[in-house]
């Protein structure tokens, strides 16, 4: 034995209506996506302007010249 319809619902309507359903929680499903991936980023901002002040701190902070912080970045990039 089958489920039964509703009477006076055909097949068509009750796929229009599972459409429309699907359709609701894929916009909503979105919309949650979206402000996931703003959240990320803000926070993924926040941390590269953390590692930005603190990178450009010990740079200031070293004593060494631009030339000698070039030379040892770039002896470093050589080496790897």
């Amino acid at each position: 034995m089958g489920r039964g319809r509703k009477a006076g619902v055909s097949i068509l309507e009750v796929l229009e209506q599972q459409i429309e359903k699907a359709q609701e929680k894929v916009i909503k499903t979105k919309a949650t996506y979206e402000n996931s991936v703003d959240a990320l980023q803000k926070v993924l901002d926040k941390r590269d302007a953390h590692r930005k002040d603190t990178l450009w701190k010990v740079i200031v902070n070293s004593g060494k010249s631009y030339e000698e912080i070039l030379d040892f970045i770039s002896e470093a990039t050589d080496e790897g």
